[in-house]
């Protein structure tokens, strides 16, 4: 397997730094504290939106990127990123419910399994707001880029109806304790399954029937970096028919480069938990970039949620940041959606 970050120093001379983040949210903590800088970031869509309008972010130099034009035109012009100055698209993902197939009966195609009192103390929560407070707004009908303060009490009371049900709020755990049979369903990026059923096949991934979060992560480059070129440079990498194709391979998501698709040897194409079919992929929504004091008060609710009431549970907060040594690979674990960030020597 190609060591991405290895071959792209034998091609440029140019090595690699890079750290991940269990989340879009400890991203941009990291960021907006001024603690960190970094040549290359790679959010969510929503994210990508609000980085944008806080003015966050460098415009990028189509002409040091030339293979932008390996990405598939329906992941241009995208919402959060209109007139493609900010980004380029890296991978696509669903949320899907995970469950063990040895301890889940039958077939579940509601989120309101995760309610369901006979796997107390077997349910797995996300523990990051947007992702956690989707899962109930789907349930309940709501929209998950909702302003109105009234709907997110009413997934936040839903949440509440749940959490004595949970063992444990989770982001990076989801993995060893999903693998291992100590819980039997967690909500999660379902890109990831399929890294986690190699080590446990009786693990599977559906799309429930009142719908899923869809979301794009893109690569773009922090104001304020001193390789603004280099940067370019690496992004231009990343597109190679070779090295996307790697990725692709590696990281289990669905891709947007055209030539990764075209390509024979890419062995998962057409994976259902990959690529779903239409009818799955048109009960699915984006989140968008919510106004301050609606993400103010959503936090507000977390908080409130995660420290209040009298259950004790674990409330793991994933592994943060994670620095990994000059020339690492810079997939690694990138396949359960952290967010990262590069910069360059």
């Amino acid at each position: 397997m190609m060591n991405i970050n290895e071959e792209f120093t034998r091609r440029t001379g140019i090595k690699v730094n890079y750290t991940n983040y269990a989340s879009n949210e400890d991203l941009y903590a990291k960021l907006k504290s001024g603690g960190a800088i970094y040549d290359i970031i790679i959010p969510s869509d929503y994210m990508i939106g609000r980085l944008i309008s806080e003015n966050m972010l460098e415009k990028l130099d189509y002409s040091n990127i030339p293979n932008y034009s390996n990405i598939i035109e329906k992941y241009k012009n995208l919402y959060f990123d209109p007139t493609n100055e900010y980004s380029v698209p890296y991978n696509v993902g669903l949320v899907g419910l995970v469950y063990n197939t040895k301890l889940v009966e039958g077939t579940p195609d509601s989120w309101n399994i995760l309610w369901d009192e006979k796997y107390s103390n077997k349910i797995l929560m996300f523990n990051n707001p947007r992702d956690a407070f989707s899962i109930a707004q789907f349930l309940l009908g709501i929209d998950v880029n909702t302003q109105d303060n009234a709907d997110w009490d009413a997934a936040a009371k839903k949440l509440e109806e749940q959490k004595p049900l949970v063992q444990s709020y989770v982001m990076d755990e989801v993995f060893n304790k999903m693998e291992s049979g100590e819980a039997a369903l967690a909500p999660y990026y379902a890109g990831d399954l399929m890294s986690m059923k190699l080590n446990n096949p009786d693990l599977a991934v559906v799309f429930p029937k009142e719908g899923t979060n869809i979301f794009v992560d893109s690569i773009c480059i922090p104001r304020g970096t001193q390789n603004k070129k280099a940067a370019e440079m690496y992004i231009n990498f990343l597109l190679e028919p070779d090295v996307a194709l790697a990725n692709a391979e590696y990281l289990h998501y669905a891709t947007p480069n055209k030539t990764v698709l075209e390509n024979p040897d890419y062995s998962l194409a057409g994976e259902k938990d990959i690529y779903p079919p239409d009818d799955v992929l048109a009960n699915t929504e984006y989140f968008h970039n919510l106004p301050k004091e609606t993400l103010e008060y959503m936090t507000k609710k977390w908080d409130d949620l995660k420290i209040g009431g009298s259950n004790n549970l674990p409330l793991y907060i994933g592994l943060g940041a994670v620095v990994i040594a000059v020339i690492a690979i810079f997939i690694v674990r990138a396949s359960n959606k952290k967010k990262q960030s590069a910069y360059m020597d």
